[in-house]
């Protein structure tokens, strides 16, 4: 009887030996989009570091561009400032680019390849094929993100020093706490990215073509960013995906203004939420033909 037990029980252990997320975090890694994109948040901050070095003295401030001056005299401060700086110029388009990128490319690219059908032929039941792609995007999403910030702060600090955190909103913040408001700042920006992130993967298992989801993506990004500056849509504006994007700055105020950044947490969450359970659904139902 225990003969039979086991000889029924191995080839079972065989067929639940499952897509696991370190096979797909070494497929991500193999592809060409996922270094560039990494190698891209490491550039950046260098980038925007030698452009302050070698660009122009700033005596053009009568051209309009006083306020963006001022925050590169405050960028140029210490390293605290620094890494503050290069979030501020990169969340509002970049970050939502490679967000888009990691999680709208995810599915459909497989699709695209014909090799979504033979991934589920392992077999790999599909919401586990799903929930492991949705993770890996998540991760390399926030490695993106950390790199970013982590470069910025580096190359900052190595150039400009250890210097206390100044804003035109707030008392000045020693490195050590400044360090706390930057890291809550990247945490804030990382989940107000989850409905760019949600609505790409939604768009991933819909379409067979990775450009149209990422590229969707983005484009209802810019048109939320867009009408969010119609004064006359009044009220209607809070219940846009990025009317509360921007509230991290709060964080930067004495004291620390945090109301807009909680209902911005919760509409993203929300969104995400739908987005998400609605790629599910899709998912499950969809007839793999690729």
């Amino acid at each position: 009887m225990s003969e039979t037990t086991s000889t029924v029980e191995r080839p079972a252990a065989r067929t639940r030996a499952p897509f696991s997320l370190r096979t797909e975090l070494r497929r991500q890694a193999s592809r060409p989009r996922t270094r560039i994109a990494l190698g891209f948040m490491v550039v950046l901050p260098l980038i925007i570091l030698l452009a302050f070095e070698f660009g122009g003295d700033g005596d053009d401030s009568n051209n309009g561009s006083g306020a963006f001056s001022s925050l590169v005299d405050l960028a140029t401060s210490g390293g605290a400032n620094f890494a503050l700086f290069t979030l501020l110029v990169s969340s509002s388009f970049l970050l939502v680019v490679v967000v888009a990128l990691f999680f709208g490319d995810t599915v459909a690219s497989e699709a695209s390849w014909g090799s979504l059908r033979y991934l589920l032929a392992i077999p790999v039941p599909r919401g586990r094929l799903l929930a492991v792609k949705l993770v890996a995007a998540l991760l390399y999403a926030a490695l993106a993100l950390v790199l970013l910030v982590g470069t910025a702060l580096l190359a900052g600090t190595a150039r400009y020093g250890w210097n206390p955190l100044r804003s035109t909103i707030a008392d000045q913040l020693d490195p050590w706490p400044a360090l706390g408001r930057i890291a809550f700042a990247t945490a804030y920006i990382a989940v107000t990215l989850l409905i760019v992130a949600m609505l790409a993967f939604l768009l991933s298992v819909s379409t067979d073509a990775p450009l149209g989801a990422v590229g969707g993506a983005v484009l209802l990004h810019i048109l939320s960013s867009i009408l969010d500056q119609i004064d006359a849509l009044g009220g209607i504006r809070d219940f846009l995906p990025t009317h509360f994007s921007g509230a991290w700055v709060g964080l930067l105020s004495t004291p620390i203004q945090a109301d807009s950044m909680v209902k911005g947490a919760i509409a993203a969450l929300a969104y995400a939420t739908v987005f998400g359970a609605l790629a599910f659904w899709r998912f499950l139902r969809k007839d793999i033909t690729s």
